[in-house]
């Protein structure tokens, strides 16, 4: 019989009901007859996939799926999401899948990660592969705090190029639609990179400004000794100042800059040029916060920090990141060690007595450990008057409003 290529409705029936009777016969293999079926079945599977191409599901639907396929919950999700609010915002499609989300779901629950990015997320990013949208900056806000200024001078021809200029000053090309730095952490989102990158810009000139007044940065100055020694600076009235001076006599930039509208940004850790930074932004005037950002940056900059990778850190969001989970470690034993805390009675009995006991045999602030307890006890009501509120900004000149 001559067979051709499937060109017709007529015909595509005609090769089914064909195949569907050899199917029927059985035919044994290395026979004439299976020999058609395979030709057969080839040549149906080509015409049904261009006739009737299988649409790649929607990613929320896809999980959605999912879950009814295995009397999943919400609070299920909570795992691969970090937090209940979170998992929610996803499902009810108002806050986008981060790649951290996708790792963790298509490892979890079997979801391809093709399917998770989503096919029209592709082909957007594919079509663009080469359009930065400039007026997406956060450009208004950027004026505000003065960040053009130095730029305002060159002959440009529109405040989208005077953007242009502020971000290449400082070395952050373009590969493709995004970045050249790979940026990771909780505080990252497709919804605000154009801003978060706008505050990375800032903090890398800020850094650059400073270098000169730097020490000589040794990574084999990290060390937990290192951090202990940085930890025990809270025990001084001035010891947000204090901090600074020890970092950056060891070479290291920290760049205190408050965080930009729509950005749930605590702190950042990165490298420039082979300058250690460590980004600020004070989002919560409070001792206990301070001081656990800036230990958990340092441990970034000690273990995790690459080339061109930046961490953006929200230490309100929970993360199943490991490079995350490891910088809550160090930081929390270089604050209070593990092995005092577990014996102490700040833990078994907390009082403010035995807050301000431990705080002397640690020489660490009483908020680190008012702080710590109410994180582990997840109740934010306790030991309000002890964690430092309104003691951080003051010392760096920030006023709420820059907040």
């Amino acid at each position: 019989m001559n067979t051709k290529v499937i060109r017709t409705e007529e015909q595509h029936q005609e090769y089914l009901l064909e195949l569907q009777n050899l199917i029927a016969l059985n035919p044994q293999q290395g026979s004439v007859a299976v020999e058609r079926l395979e030709l057969l079945s080839v040549l149906i599977e080509a015409y049904e996939n261009q006739k009737f191409p299988v649409e790649v599901p929607d990613p929320i639907s896809a999980i959605l799926f999912r879950m009814q396929e295995q009397g999943l919950r919400q609070a299920d999700l909570i795992p691969y999401f970090g937090t209940r609010s979170r998992v929610s915002e996803v499902l009810s499609r108002k806050r986008p899948l981060t790649v951290n989300m996708i790792r963790a779901l298509s490892s979890g629950l079997g979801i391809s990660t093709e399917t998770l990015v989503g096919v029209g997320s592709a082909e957007v990013l594919q079509s663009n592969k080469d359009e930065v949208d400039w007026s997406r900056f956060p450009i208004k806000e950027m004026v505000a705090r003065g960040w053009l200024q130095k730029f305002t001078n060159k002959t440009v021809e529109s405040t989208e190029e005077l953007v242009r200029s502020f971000i290449t000053n400082v070395g952050m090309q373009f590969s493709g639609a995004s970045f050249r730095r790979t940026l990771g952490g909780d505080a990252y989102s497709p919804a605000t990179q154009y801003a978060l990158h706008a505050w990375l810009a800032r903090v890398i000139q800020k850094a650059r400004e400073r270098k000169s007044s730097l020490g000589s940065f040794d990574r084999d100055v990290f060390s937990p000794t290192f951090l202990r020694e940085l930890a025990q600076l809270s025990w001084s009235e001035h010891g947000p100042v204090l901090a600074v001076e020890f970092l950056e006599k060891h070479g290291i930039a920290v760049v205190v800059e408050p965080h930009l509208k729509g950005t749930l940004l605590d702190g950042a850790a990165l490298q420039d040029d082979g300058m250690p930074i460590i980004g600020l932004t004070i989002r919560f005037d409070r001792l206990d916060n301070f001081w656990f950002t800036l230990l958990h940056e340092v441990s970034h900059l000690w273990k995790h920090v690459i080339n061109e990778e930046t961490f953006l850190d929200n230490l309100d969001a929970s993360s199943e990141d490991r490079r995350e989970l490891e910088a809550n470690r160090i930081a929390k034993e270089a604050l209070i060690p593990r092995v005092a805390w577990k014996r102490s009675d700040a833990y078994l009995n907390p009082t403010n007595q035995a807050i301000d006991r431990l705080s002397r045999e640690l020489k660490i602030h009483p908020a680190i450990i008012a702080g710590r307890l109410r994180k582990e006890r997840e109740n934010y009501l306790i030991f309000n008057d002890l964690i430092g509120h309104g003691q951080v900004r003051k010392h760096f000149n920030l006023t709420a409003m820059e907040s």
